[in-house]
């Protein structure tokens, strides 16, 4: 009754210890910090890769890290999220890079047709703003992304590992740099 898990393995149900209560409270609390999370999460992952579909993926598979590994403490899970979140992008990124890499070089280039003016525009900043933000270090970056996709000081100290008290100081020297670098860009390509 208590001690037989509904789940089997094999021919016999597995015979342990009832855990319902407890695993009650975990699936509450896991339940609390993805409707707390996700959006912000997807945010980020969005700003970060430029196409939503696929951060929901990499949000999806976030939350699936949580569960599956959770982090010894919870005292920052929003901070832990996003720096697992960020991994997860430049993961993708890198292998979403050498895959264009494998298929341009069995494909050869491709014809690109421009549909309007404006897409291409849309799409040239999105580039320049990608660029930007490659070319700023990890730290720069992170901090940034995660301020706009609304993590507070306190999540960002933590994910950078700095005081609370510094975060303001870095966000503002990583916009100024974020700007510096980005006018030179679209000077450029202008």
């Amino acid at each position: 009754m208590g001690y037989i898990n509904e789940r089997k393995t094999g021919r016999w149900p597995a015979i342990i210890p009832s855990q319902k209560l407890i695993d009650k409270n975990v699936q509450e609390t896991y339940q609390q910090i993805y409707h707390r999370y996700y959006p912000v999460v997807c945010r980020q992952l969005t700003y970060m890769l430029g196409n939503r579909a696929t951060a929901e993926d990499l949000a999806q598979e976030t939350f699936l890290k949580m569960y599956n590994n959770p982090p010894q403490e919870y005292k920052n899970i929003g901070g832990w999220l996003s720096r697992v979140a960020a991994n997860l992008a430049y993961n993708y990124l890198r292998s979403e890079k050498s895959r264009q890499q494998r298929e341009q070089k069995v494909n050869g280039p491709k014809d690109v047709t421009a549909s309007s003016e404006e897409i291409a525009l849309q799409q040239e900043e999105k580039r320049i703003i990608q660029q930007t933000l490659e070319s700023l270090a990890e730290r720069d970056k992170l901090c940034l992304l995660m301020k706009h996709s609304g993590y507070s000081y306190d999540e960002i100290a933590e994910a950078i590992n700095v005081k609370k008290s510094s975060v303001g100081t870095i966000i503002a020297r990583a916009q100024a740099r974020f700007k510096r670098i980005y006018l030179q860009q679209k000077g450029g390509d202008a």
